[in-house]
């Protein structure tokens, strides 16, 4: 098992600290266009692949795609982006980055109804009171059925997995996020951990699995450990999300890694004994003292805390007998 941090497609501080804490795999998004071509072309992604070689980190996934509404909501312009799609995963291929991080949370993505909800000593973090959403206005896509959102994700499987064969890139399929449908009109499919297993096997292949995203499984309430034997032991998890929240798909705020509701040195415990070898990324901490919350869940001081706290973790289950 590798741990990594998010890291832009550019140069900045935190390639500068990563590096520091011995991080050495990055996950990161697709860089803005070069003149004339698009993020997903060959030249942009072998670019940003070559920045993060040059400054000796390993770019291990790529956690954005091509626009991809079209696809999940099945619009006549589905067919151009599902092409997009796998004109990224080809050049991943052609350039060595081996696992792509995406989603099927139709209109809009992760959602919280908070992101100022004060947690251990006034740290900030995020959070969701489904009561605030009851009356949210619909989307301009309107309302969104479960069914219609299956067969688009059948027809994009379809043609997607087996490009993902000829690259070899792994897919990995990021649950919904929150686990509850609708949420304004849109329902959500992916919410349980047979809705993923589901998911993965409309067009099954060793290419097409997971990323394990433990807070979000964690608000499904389910056993997590148990959880991650589950599909460890199917070959279907490709990344993991290493976090931690407390609460229920109606209600839940994120934590500090060691303060949420999952016994998380078990989860690694259970990744190692299942035997995944790619990358864990924290992901939602806390804002902290002297951080502006810009970015709520993704500032640098507690994913500091968070890879200290990791790395002690993976240190003490891989010095456990198997």
């Amino acid at each position: 098992m590798k741990l990594a941090l998010i890291l832009p497609p550019y140069p900045n501080e935190r390639w500068t600290l990563a590096r520091q804490l011995g991080v050495t795999h990055a996950v990161t998004q697709l860089a803005n266009a070069e003149p004339n071509l698009r993020p997903w072309d060959f030249m942009p992604v072998l670019h940003m692949r070559q920045r993060f070689e040059d400054a000796g980190i390993t770019a291990a996934v790529i956690e954005s795609s091509p626009p991809m509404n079209n696809a999940r909501l099945g619009r006549p312009e589905r067919d151009r982006e599902i092409d997009d799609f796998c004109t990224l995963v080809t050049n991943m291929g052609a350039v060595g980055i081996p696992v792509l991080c995406w989603n099927w949370m139709a209109v809009f993505g992760w959602t919280r109804t908070s992101t100022t909800t004060p947690a251990r000593g006034g740290a900030l973090v995020t959070s969701y009171d489904h009561s605030l959403m009851e009356r949210a206005p619909l989307t301009d896509a309107g309302r969104v059925a479960e069914e219609p959102l299956w067969e688009n994700l059948a027809y994009f499987l379809e043609r997607v997995v087996p490009v993902a064969e000829e690259a070899g890139v792994k897919l990995a399929l990021h649950p919904d996020d929150p686990p509850i449908s609708p949420i304004r009109g849109v329902a959500r499919i992916l919410r349980t951990p047979e809705a993923m297993e589901r998911a993965v096997r409309l067009v099954d292949s060793p290419h097409s699995g997971i990323t394990f995203c433990q807070g979000t499984f964690s608000t499904m309430g389910v056993d997590i450990p148990a959880t991650i034997r589950r599909f460890g032991a199917l070959g279907k998890t490709h990344f993991v999300h290493f976090r931690d929240v407390r609460g229920t798909p109606e209600r839940f705020v994120e934590t500090f890694h060691d303060d949420g509701q999952t016994d998380m040195y078990a989860a690694m415990r259970a990744h190692r004994e299942t035997g995944f070898d790619g990358v864990l990324r924290p992901d939602h901490v806390p804002t902290m003292a002297g951080e502006s919350n810009e970015r709520p869940g993704y500032e640098m001081l507690g994913r500091l805390y968070a890879i200290g706290y990791m790395r002690g973790l993976l240190e003490g289950v891989t010095h456990e007998p198997r």
